[in-house]
């Protein structure tokens, strides 16, 4: 519940279900396939509580978007699924210390950057394939890092990227679900409990989201990426 929530809200959901998972003695490779497909249920609820609220980003439609992140997310979980769990430990801190970065400085960078330049459509489309594989290679802070490209390269404030964000986590997921379930990398006796869990915090995460203030969300967002990156440096360092 706590995973679906916030990933309608920041995203980062992945923060509460992925070290459950891994207490529970899953690898850490297996926990995250196995988390993925948990909160794909969620992210779908989500994405279909804030459907009217859809639209363009920087010209570029909804469609578009969805459909890179769909293809650049089977690519993203291929390399998942080749990737080592060793090596998959001491890659998500460093991904993740990334997200916090660009989301600290977001408004500021933002600012300074629209006053000198004009983001191009490529600049943006290039940014969401990357985004894709991401998702579909870890998925945690997708949505964090989401509302920090997208204010940076589009100047679009946190709160409303709600919508767009928890739609193309929702596409992610589901790319890579299809991936990880083909190779047999779900636990799904843990899966399963996550699955309802899921449902019922990304509706309420949404109800939540839509009453929330942009500084409000801007703050939760930090703590969470902030958080998180702190407790995976120590899990891969410590």
């Amino acid at each position: 519940m706590v995973g679906g929530a916030m990933n309608a809200l920041a995203g980062g959901g992945t923060f509460a279900t992925l070290p459950a998972l891994i207490a529970l003695g899953l690898p850490a490779n297996i926990a995250n396939a196995t988390s993925n497909v948990a909160l794909l249920p969620g992210a779908a609820t989500s994405a279909w509580a804030f459907r009217r609220e859809l639209g363009p980003v920087a010209g570029i439609s909804v469609l578009v978007l969805a459909a890179l992140t769909f293809v650049f997310g089977l690519v993203g979980s291929i390399l998942l699924v080749v990737t080592p769990s060793e090596t998959f430990d001491v890659i998500i801190p460093w991904l993740l210390l990334f997200a916090f970065v660009v989301m600290a400085l977001g408004k500021g960078a933002a600012d300074w950057l629209h006053r000198r330049v004009t983001i191009g459509r490529p600049t943006l489309l290039s940014a969401q394939a990357m985004l894709g594989v991401y998702g579909g290679y870890f998925g945690g802070g997708v949505g964090l890092i989401t509302t920090a490209l997208y204010g940076l390269l589009a100047n679009i404030q946190p709160r409303e990227l709600f919508a767009i964000r928890t739609a193309m986590l929702a596409v992610a997921n589901l790319a890579a679900a299809l991936v990880f379930i083909g190779f047999a990398m779900v636990w799904w006796w843990a899966c399963v409990p996550m699955l309802a869990g899921s449902i019922a915090g990304g509706w309420l995460g949404a109800k939540l989201g839509k009453r929330l203030s942009a500084r409000a969300v801007r703050w939760w967002t930090l703590a969470v990426t902030g958080a998180t990156t702190a407790v995976f440096f120590v899990r891969a360092y410590g």
